[in-house]
């Protein structure tokens, strides 16, 4: 089973400014949101694989939409983050079929590696909701100045009877980060904690 999809939406955030202090060079992070059809929604369904098909078919498209929106090659990407938000007649299991089994590992070839998990979140909502995408290190898990989230948000979606998915990639961590903690430099990217 393919996605039905509705529409795509591609949504690039660029902070030049924090605080009053230049960002340079500027943090960047693409969010490219699919809203498809659940052909699930108000029914019980036990097998729940052909959603697990559409969230490796969705891995590899959302990925390489968010990338080329940020005009990198992946393997420059330095954060991912996935999430869903099934309409009011699907649930939660739904988006964890798309999200969890198979969605991961598209998403890592576009980027060329990505040892650590990527950070997810899923909930039921109605159209306009906003979807916040938690965001991490994609080879380690403990750089801190990478602990971050963007939101996104479709005015019409998800209807009753859709799903909204969202893969977000950066190219940076935090504007200005100062918390401390395992830096870029010192990542090994074996474990995908450190």
């Amino acid at each position: 089973m393919s996605a039905v999809i509705r529409k795509i939406v591609t949504v690039v955030e660029e902070t030049l400014l924090e605080m009053g202090q230049t960002v340079s060079p500027p943090t960047r992070r693409a969010a490219a949101i699919a809203v498809i059809e659940n052909p699930f929604a108000g029914k019980y369904v036990e097998d729940l694989s052909p959603l697990i098909a559409i969230g490796e078919e969705l891995g590899e498209l959302l990925a390489a939409r968010a990338v080329a929106a940020l005009g990198i090659d992946g393997a420059r990407a330095q954060s991912y983050g996935k999430a869903a938000a099934v309409g009011e007649n699907g649930e939660l299991e739904h988006a964890a079929a798309i999200l969890h089994p198979k969605m991961g590992a598209p998403v890592r070839k576009i980027l060329g590696k990505g040892a650590a998990l990527i950070p997810s979140s899923k909930k039921r909502s109605g159209p306009g909701t906003t979807l916040d995408i938690p965001l991490g290190h994609k080879d380690a898990a403990f750089v801190r100045s990478h602990f971050d989230g963007m939101e996104v948000q479709i005015n019409d979606a998800p209807r009753a009877n859709e799903i909204m998915v969202a893969v977000a990639i950066t190219d940076s961590g935090r504007p200005l980060p100062r918390v401390g903690g395992l830096t870029t430099a010192e990542i090994k990217g074996e474990d995908g904690l450190r």
